[in-house]
């Protein structure tokens, strides 16, 4: 991996558990859905984990559920949670509260979600390209208010699936193959000047920041042996094909 300077550091977190996960059902934006027991059990785990980064600010989905996981993270820190409507569910209009299983019964509408959904727009509610513009839109713009920090943004899981997706080069259709799953970290690394990293997925491990020292050695190797070696995961480097 290369250093670059001005590197912002994002983690995108997935709210915890509650109760309409369980019972797989679409919570959106309907008010009243907190953590449950598992869900704050979670989110005092993911604290931990985080506790010894250097957090410069946490944002949050306003939504109850993201904001009592992101109060969760931010105490340790003795930061204070800032609520950002860019980074709340999906409108998923007339689909809002239903069952998964009865959606599912919906076949052609359903498979446009899994399969093709940047044509898909929830009847009464947002169009999958729409939640992915404001997500990026967003992290843009904490981006360039963070130079050189690492933030948090507690949010929800197609929220974090799209902007991942955005991110990592990736249509938009083949957002529903990268998996999200409750109080999980993933973590963005941006440059102002372009060059973007993504470094976790769906994390639920202890999570570190590159070390800038190393990286810098792995540029200078890099640099010194790009006609004989290519990067792989990490800070490893194996040969390079001769195929």
């Amino acid at each position: 991996m290369c250093y670059y300077p001005l590197m912002t550091y994002i983690l995108l977190i997935r709210h915890g558990q509650n109760d309409w996960v369980s019972k797989q059902r679409l919570a959106g934006w309907l008010p009243g859905v907190h953590l449950n027991e598992i869900g704050r059990r979670q989110a005092e785990d993911l604290s931990e984990r985080l506790g010894e980064l250097p957090l410069s600010q946490i944002y949050s989905s306003p939504l109850e559920r993201c904001m009592e996981t992101a109060l969760v993270i931010a105490k340790p820190h003795n930061l204070e949670v800032i609520s950002l409507e860019e980074l709340g569910e999906v409108r998923y209009g007339k689909w809002e509260g239903k069952k998964l299983k009865k959606l599912r019964k919906q076949k052609r509408k359903w498979y446009a979600v899994q399969h093709y959904p940047s044509r898909f727009r929830f009847p009464g509610g947002e169009s999958f390209v729409a939640v992915q513009q404001r997500a990026v839109s967003a992290i843009e713009k904490l981006c360039d208010l963070h130079e050189e920090e690492l933030i948090a943004l507690v949010s929800h899981a197609d929220l974090i699936k799209l902007a991942l997706s955005y991110y990592s080069g990736s249509h938009i259709d083949l957002f529903q193959r990268i998996n999200i799953s409750p109080a999980s970290a993933s973590l963005l690394s941006l440059s102002k000047d372009g060059p973007v990293r993504i470094m976790r997925v769906n994390d639920n491990g202890p999570i570190h920041l590159p070390s800038k020292e190393k990286d810098k050695n792995a540029n200078r190797d890099v640099n010194n042996n790009k006609n004989h070696a290519a990067p792989v995961a990490g800070n490893k480097m194996v040969p390079a094909s001769s195929g």
